[in-house]
């Protein structure tokens, strides 16, 4: 029966890979997960020489700016700056341009190629190495497998090439590294995955607990290689924006009131006869990352896992995010908060009783559902 399930993991896989396929337009390849707008929209001189997939102006998303960085990842046009909306929030996210640049050879198209396939290529190595905490050799394995590969959030990241895939595939390598028993290692990753987003040094939680004074010494050495990467990086960034390096960056405010506002506009999306089930959508998103992180909070004896402290630090950052992050019409809430989903379905996955384990899965894991919507596997 184990193999039975391994070949559904398999044609599961191959499935996404054939929905990927169909994104390719000759002549332009594969930018038409990138998202870009109509010519004119937020486009530097570098990106009009360049073929690229166009889409509508409703179509286009935040993927087109990090694009656009890596065309330019040392910031030597100064067009650039024409392409980018709040550049230099953009700029402190350069971690995943630099990637594309590199694994594009410098060469421009093939550069916008890397930069769309990135997200790709990672959600193969997800696939892979989430192998080592969820087996997917079993009904249950394969359901908190496929529960993380093809979350809203996850696909979402894949569909419009943004930085939550490659981001959480750091966040997974941090914490093998600290269960391999190198915490250090594990903090150095961490300190390379600031720069592809802030937010992405909450999994220095996944560090040891210190039990002893040599401890605190390896921990506070790790705070160091987890930060440094970035202050270096934002004092480059300060000689060229000035005082404008912390732009973007007010997207806190008072414990639940993002949750609360969120929750408040989703409900009322569901109003009799106001849109069908797509209207239902935003509230599935909202349902599933509440009931994660309620999960994680009451898990407390699992504070030893690495996994448990990294989920715990997202479900803080849910508390205390802004309407307009917490917001699942956006899209943006599932894709931040995808290290609580790892994290949820983990632990989850431990959870020996059936009557338990299953109410929690489906409330957790609604987020499936709208993720037909991001990208649907079975059309043809």
């Amino acid at each position: 029966m184990s193999r039975a399930y391994g070949c559904i993991a398999i044609g599961l896989v191959a499935l996404f890979l054939t929905a990927i396929a169909r994104f390719y337009h000759p002549g332009t390849g594969f930018t038409a997960l990138i998202a870009f707008p109509p010519e004119g929209d937020f486009e530097s001189e570098a990106l009009k020489r360049i073929p690229h997939y166009q889409h509508p102006a409703s179509a286009s998303y935040d993927g087109q700016f990090y694009a656009q960085r890596a065309l330019d990842p040392l910031f030597r046009d100064p067009t650039t700056e024409r392409g980018m909306d709040l550049a230099p929030y953009r700029a402190r996210r350069i971690l995943f341009s630099w990637t594309a640049y590199a694994l594009g050879l410098g060469r421009p198209f093939w550069v916008l190629q890397a930069y769309a396939l990135q997200n790709v290529v990672c959600w193969l190595m997800v696939a892979a190495l989430l192998t080592r905490w969820l087996r997917p050799v079993t009904g249950r394995g394969l359901a908190l497998w496929i529960a993380v590969l093809f979350s809203h959030g996850l696909l979402w990241s894949v569909r419009f090439a943004l930085l939550d895939g490659p981001s959480l595939l750091l966040t997974m390598m941090a914490i093998i590294a600290v269960e391999a028993g190198h915490p250090l290692w594990s903090s150095g990753i961490v300190g390379l995955n600031a720069l592809g987003r802030e937010t992405n040094v909450i999994a220095l939680l996944a560090q040891p607990v210190p039990r002893a004074l040599r401890d605190w010494g390896r921990l506070f050495l790790a705070l160091a290689f987890a930060v440094l990467p970035t202050l270096i990086w934002l004092d480059f960034l300060r000689a060229i924006y000035r005082s404008t390096t912390l732009a973007g960056t007010n997207t806190f405010v008072v414990p639940g009131s993002g949750i609360v506002e969120s929750w408040r506009a989703a409900l009322l999306a569901l109003v009799p006869g106001a849109g069908g089930l797509r209207d239902a959508m935003p509230a599935c998103m909202l349902l599933a990352i509440s009931v994660q992180a309620a999960f994680v909070f009451i898990r407390l004896r699992d504070h030893g896992e690495p996994w448990w402290r990294v989920a715990f630090g997202f479900a803080v950052m849910f508390l205390l995010l802004d309407r307009s992050i917490v917001d699942p019409h956006n899209g943006g809430l599932t894709r931040v908060m995808l290290p609580l989903t790892v994290g949820f379905n983990v632990l989850l996955g431990r959870e020996p009783r059936p009557l338990r384990f299953w109410p929690w899965f489906v409330a957790g894991n609604i987020h499936l559902l709208p993720a037909y919507y991001v990208m649907p596997l079975w059309n043809w």
